[in-house]
Parts: structure tokens; sequence; C-alpha cells
């Protein structure tokens, strides 16, 4: 008895997309070990590292080399000097930022950016993920028990630290990258003090991937959310690549009705054409508190 096949969703279409391509991934800290077995897993895309290309070119953790664009700039850079490299029309590539959160006073976050490059269908779909609790830390020190309080603070040895010099006028300054042993730490103070303007060495978390297994972790969970938006087809056009791309704030205040600082729409739109929606917070919420109302809250 014959069957007949039912036609293809946009959504199973946007997930097959990359069913067996080749793509290649620039990194120099080990990502693919995050990257890889989930973009094989999810959407069937082989994951490849390109051979001698150097990322720090574009901006390292440590500031020697400052990023020259915004984080997905240079993620999309990255991509695309691992696409020049290896000749494949796929490029992928992460970026990440620490500093101080951005919502919640007093704490630590980090931003980090991954990109997919398909220059076959003329597409860069990017997606983000906020993290909220990095290993992520830096201090200035001249003891041994500044340095072991570092040390309990960032799980330290399974995360690596880096040393410099904490104040210095020279043009180029010693700088130990992927410390590891309480004693190679221990040297890398002595030295850098002394080369310090103020007898202290700047200690702080080493941010690169294969050197904090927490980014790491967090890298792989981007990798899936970039995944599941990669799967996600456009209601208009069925391209992969479709997700929040913005939001509106202006919800209107309970008191008032006038329009505060907190969203009122998330924006949903294409990488591939000018198709954008508006979609209710997720939350539900139609009117915001008082106290967020520059109206009734000056």
């Amino acid at each position: 008895m014959a069957t007949t096949s039912q036609p293809e969703s946009d959504a199973t279409r946007a997930s097959s997309t990359y069913a067996g391509a080749r793509a290649v991934l620039a990194t120099m800290h080990g990502k693919q070990a995050a990257i890889a077995p989930v973009m094989h897993d999810t959407l069937g895309l082989q994951v490849e590292t390109a051979e001698a290309i150097n990322t720090d070119a574009l901006g390292t953790f440590t500031g020697e080399i400052p990023r020259p664009g915004s984080i997905r700039e240079t993620a999309i850079a990255k991509a695309r000097l691992g696409m020049t490299r290896t000749g494949l029309p796929i490029g992928l590539a992460s970026e990440g930022s620490y500093g101080p959160h951005p919502s919640i006073p007093f704490v630590c976050g980090g931003l980090e950016l991954m990109v997919l490059v398909d220059d076959t269908r003329g597409i860069v779909i990017t997606e983000h993920l906020v993290v909220d609790a990095p290993v992520y830390a830096h201090a200035p020190v001249s003891n041994q028990v500044q340095l072991a309080t570092f040390f309990e603070q960032t799980g330290f040895p399974q995360h690596a630290v880096i040393v410099k010099p904490n104040r210095t006028d020279r043009a180029t300054l010693p700088v130990f990258k992927g410390l590891r042993s309480a004693s190679a730490v221990a040297d890398a103070v002595i030295r850098c003090a002394a080369c310090s303007i103020d007898q202290l060495a700047f200690v702080q978390t080493d941010m690169r991937a294969h050197m904090n297994p927490t980014r790491m972790a967090s890298i792989a969970r981007l990798a899936a959310r970039l995944c599941a938006r990669i799967a996600t087809a456009c209601p208009h056009c069925a391209a992969p690549g479709y997700g929040q791309t913005d939001i509106e704030t202006g919800l209107p205040c309970a008191w008032c009705g006038c329009p505060s600082d907190l969203v009122r729409h998330e924006i949903f739109g294409c990488v591939a054409c000018d198709h954008r929606e508006h979609r209710p917070r997720p939350d539900g919420l139609e009117f915001a508190d008082p106290g967020r109302c520059s109206r009734c809250n000056p």
C-alpha cells in the first residue's frame, strides 16, 4: 500500500538545513570541545577547526591587544579568519566579555556571544548568553595571605590565573598566563611586583576558555541556544535563525499609564528578510510598578 509523504514544515526544514554540512570553528583555546558535539548532535553540522590561525590578533582578555570592534563584529571577524584559512563557506566563532553585571549592582557578570556566518545563504545568525555566575575576579596582591584568599574565591587551580604588574609606565611588561600551580603564581607575583610602580602584582582569573572550565560550560550552553535559533524558521521566508533581535521599552505605569523604563515588547526578526514582529513580555506583565515611572517616582 502506497503512503503519501507529508510536506516538510518550515521548522523541520530549518532544523535540517545544515545536516551533513561542514563548518569551521575559529578558536585557539579548545572551544571545539564545547561546541562541536552540540552542533553535530542537534543540527548534524560537522564542525572542524582551522590550523595556524591567531584569534588573539582580534583582542585579548589581558588587554595587550584591544578588541578592534564590538563583540559581534569581533566574533564575525574570527569566523571569517577560519573561513579564509579553510575555504569553507560556513564559519563559527564565539567572543566573551566580563566585568560588572549589566543589571545586578556589585556583582560580576559576563556576556557570551556566538555567530554562525553562512556565505552560501548570505546570512549571519547570532545568539548570546548573559552569564550570572562566572568565575571571574582580579585583585592587586603583595603576599601569600592575599594570594590564598584569591585562590579560594576562584577555584584555583582548576581555574588558571594570570599575573602582571599592577602599575607600570613601561611600554612592554611581563604577563604570565595559564598558571595552575601555587609556586608558579608566587614566583610570578614576585617578578611582577618588582616591575610595578606600587610594588604590587595584579592577579586575575584566566578567562580563556581552556583555562576556565566554568566559562567553557557557558559556551556549551550558548552553543545549544544557537542551535535552537538556527533550527527556528522565519514564518515569512522559512530561512533559519529566526529569533529575538531587540527589545522595546515603555511598559505603561500601573498608576498613570505613562511609559516606564521596563521592557514592553520583545522584537523578533529574520536574518534573511525584513520580517519583524513585536511579542509581549514572556512573563505576562502588562503594567509597571510606579516605582519605575519617572512621573510617579521622579
